[in-house]
Formats: structure tokens, sequence, C-alpha cells
């Protein structure tokens, strides 16, 4: 433990990257201001690079980079960004498979390859999965703690209102709670032992870059699996802030006064689905002061919390792992050198996927982190 909150000090005293990553399934997702890549590990130990220019919403519209609309719009950015690339990964690891079944019922190459094009086009069984994917986190993240709140109140005696801090510091604690004992349970199967250890890996191969090192295995393996700007971290904060918010919100707005109690309580579930959002532009204006003042002491005690969180949401990476990541933050570093998308008024590149066998076949640039400091 004391070995663990020395590392986060230290981790806590640097400037941080504008880089930004997710695991995927046998692969990472990193994302720069304006460029895209996936790396994904292929069955055959090759390695497939989905690269493409990020150009968003806050390209074409200003003031969504104004303080308090920045966190909404990176809230929502990440989700999307996020389920584009978990499909992406799961389709590049199930294709193997699917590709022999193909065969074996007579199928030729092409005609493979053209089903396979097809699905990613349209594929509503993965829109289906997000829907339902949703309904379950809302349920089991907001709505579950939200009863299990006030279920605690009437056994202890307490008259427990929609105005009371007291029970939204307990519907916080109670979240929390399920989010540390889903992801400590989940962390069990294999399948997603491994993403953990990419999401390591991500933060192993940001830290190696933050450093000024060449993006090599031998050079991100000395690096900790721990990082501030995770989104575990983020996840601490929003936990934070939305008992803080909710109690002054729901003290100042009467929700649902004369619906009977079931409904009440429903309709004050999608009130804080609503509210989730200014919690997460707040909350990541936080992430940023906390940053830009990580030499004091308060900055360093915001950030611990998330810090330990990561002891379960992160794992040590072997090597073929960690050339993955290398490969993605070195990808998303070549597109922004080589075609200056820093300057772009446009989307000038178009999506494309490559693959490679190794990291030496990415060429280097010569990008500093001083051009993508947070």
């Amino acid at each position: 433990m004391i070995k663990t909150l020395k590392r986060i000090i230290l981790l806590t005293t640097k400037q941080y990257t504008s880089i930004g990553g997710q695991a995927v399934i046998e692969g990472v997702m990193m994302r720069s201001p304006n460029a895209f890549v996936v790396a994904v590990r292929k069955p055959d130990g090759s390695i497939r690079l989905r690269r493409d220019q990020w150009y968003g919403l806050s390209k074409k519209l200003d003031f969504l980079k104004k303080p308090g609309l920045r966190g909404v719009l990176m809230l929502v950015e990440t989700m999307a960004n996020g389920l584009v690339s978990l499909n992406y990964s799961a389709n590049i690891a199930m294709a193997e498979e699917e590709r022999e079944k193909a065969l074996k019922k007579g199928k030729t190459i092409e005609e493979f390859e053209a089903s396979q094009k097809k699905k990613e086009k349209v594929d509503i069984a993965t829109f289906l999965t997000m829907a339902v994917s949703f309904s379950f986190g809302i349920g089991l993240f907001v709505f579950a703690p939200h009863m299990i709140a006030f279920a605690i109140g009437d056994l202890f005696g307490q008259s427990w209102t929609l105005d009371s801090f007291a029970f939204h510091a307990v519907d916080g604690v109670v979240k929390a709670i399920i989010f540390v004992s889903y992801i400590w349970g989940i962390s069990f199967m294999k399948d997603v032992y491994r993403v953990f250890q990419y999401h390591g890996a991500e933060h192993k191969s940001i830290a190696t870059f933050e450093a000024g090192m060449d993006l090599t295995v031998d050079n991100a393996r000395k690096f900790t699996t721990l990082h501030p700007r995770c989104g575990t971290s983020f996840i601490f904060f929003l936990i934070l802030i939305s008992i803080i918010m909710f109690s002054a919100v729901f003290t100042l707005v009467p929700i649902g006064t004369n619906l009977p109690p079931i409904l009440r309580h429903v309709v004050a579930v999608l009130f804080k689905v609503a509210l989730m959002l200014p919690v997460a532009g707040i909350s990541y204006e936080l992430i940023k002061t906390a940053g830009k003042c990580s030499d004091q002491w308060w900055a360093r005690a915001m950030s611990a919390p998330g810090m330990l969180l990561q002891k379960l949401t992160t794992k040590e990476p072997d090597d073929q792992q960690l050339e993955v990541a290398l490969s993605s933050i070195k990808a998303v570093l070549f597109l922004e050198d080589k075609y200056n998308l820093k300057d772009a008024k446009s989307k000038v590149l178009n999506l494309e996927e490559i693959d490679i066998q190794n990291i030496t076949e990415i060429e280097t640039t010569n990008s500093t982190l001083k051009e993508f400091l947070e």
C-alpha cells in the first residue's frame, strides 16, 4: 500500500499528454486530438491497424470546447469511440473462426470477405447489444443503488426523501460498492483479464511517450500500469460529484411529488440519468484542474482513490500486448505528423486498414510531448 501511494504521488507531479486510449478485445484504441487508431492482434499473429482522422464536433462547433461542455462532449465521444472500437476488435477476433467455418461450408475466400464487409456496414445485432448493455448499466449502477439506498433507510428507521443528503450519500456509497464488486468479479473471467492486461499496456505505452522515450517494448516494460488520467479515475469523480449535485438539485426541484411511490422513483432515476451530463462536465474540469495543480497536496489526494481503483482494472501485460499498444500510439503520432492533421480545416484522411507483422513497420516521427500537452 505504501509503495502504491508513493507511486501515485510521483505520477501526479508531471505533465500529461492529450493522447488517450482504451483497451479492446485483443487490442488497444488510441486517440490523439486529430487521429483515431485501433490496433488488434489477429489470430495469425499480425497486427491489424484501423487508422482514421478524428474530426469531431469540437472541430466544427467551437463553443463545445468551453468548460462545462467539453466534459460532456468528451464523455459522449469516448462512449462512441469505445463502442466502435470494441465492435471492430470483436469482429477481428472472431473473423478467423468464422472464416474456417465458411470455408468448410464450401464458400470461397472472396465470398467470405464480401460477407464480412457487409456485416461491418449493417449489423443490427450490434446495435441491439449496445442498447441492452446501456440498459443493463442504467439498471445496475443507477436504479439498483437508488432503491437499495431507500431500503437501507427503511431498515434503520430513516424516513429519507429525495431531497435528503444522507440518502444521496448512501446511494453513492452503494453505487461505488456495486462498481468495485462488479469489476472485481469479472476480472476472474479469462477474456476480461486479457482486456485488463491490454488496459495496462495502454497506460504503459502512453507513459513511455510522456517520458520522452522511444516507443519500444523494452522501454514500456519499465512503467507502471497506473495512470492519473484513466477512465477509472473519471468514474470516481462521477460518483463523488453525483452525490453533491443530486443532493442540491433534488432539494431545489420537486420530482414527482404527486406521483405514486414506484412511479416517482422511476422518474427520479430518469432525472438522474439526465443529470449525468452536467456531472460529467464538472468531473472533467476537476480532473484537468487536478492535473494542472498536481504539485498541490489536495490535487494528489483527489487523484489517489481513482489510482487505487486501477489496481483492479489494469493487469501487467506481456510483451506481445505491449507491442500492440505501442503500435496504436505510434500509428496515431504517424498520422498526426504525416498528414499535418493539427492544421487540417476539414477531413483529409479516409478510414483505412493495414496489416503489419511488427511495430518496426510503422514509421517513426519527430512528434514530441510538448505538441500534445493536456
